[in-house]
C-alpha cells in the first residue's frame, strides 16, 4: 500500500524519483529474514491511493492546514503519472479513486513503515 501526499511544487522528476525509490527499496525479507529485497525482487504488486491528508499540519492550533497539499488539478494527474510510472517498472498497480471516500483496509505485516520525501532525500523510518 503506497499512501501518495502531492505538494504543490511536486513534479512529474520528483514522481521518477520516487517510482525509482519505491521499486528498489530492499525492505522484503530475504531467506535469513533480513530486510534485502525489494518489491521488484519478489515480484510484487502495489496499490497506490491518494492521500492528501499525509500533509497535514498540526503544529499550530488544534484543527490540521492542509495548505501543503496540492490542489487536485495538480495532485491527480502527478498521481497518476506515480501509478502509470509504477506499471512501466513492471509492477502491477492497482489505484484508488481520486478525491473518492475510500474504505481502506490494510493489513500490515512486519515492523516497517516509512515516509519517504523524495526532493530532499530524507527517509524516515517509523519501525
Amino acid at each position: 500500500m503506497l499512501l501518495v501526499g502531492i505538494e504543490p511544487d511536486d513534479t512529474t522528476t520528483d514522481v521518477k524519483r520516487a517510482v525509482e525509490k519505491v521499486a528498489a527499496l530492499r525492505i522484503f525479507p530475504d531467506d535469513q529474514g533480513l530486510m534485502n529485497r525489494s518489491l521488484v525482487d519478489i515480484e510484487g504488486s502495489a496499490m497506490v491511493v491518494s492521500q492528501f491528508t499525509l500533509l497535514g499540519n498540526v503544529r499550530k492550533g488544534r484543527r490540521p492546514s492542509f495548505t501543503g497539499a496540492a490542489a487536485p488539478e495538480i495532485a491527480a494527474p502527478l498521481v497518476d503519472h506515480f501509478a502509470a510510472m509504477m506499471r512501466e517498472a513492471g509492477i502491477p498497480t492497482e489505484t484508488g479513486v481520486f478525491g473518492a471516500p475510500m474504505l481502506l483496509e490494510l493489513v500490515n505485516e512486519g515492523p516497517v513503515t516509512i515516509v519517504m520525501d523524495v526532493r530532499d532525500g530524507r527517509v524516515t523510518d517509523f519501525g
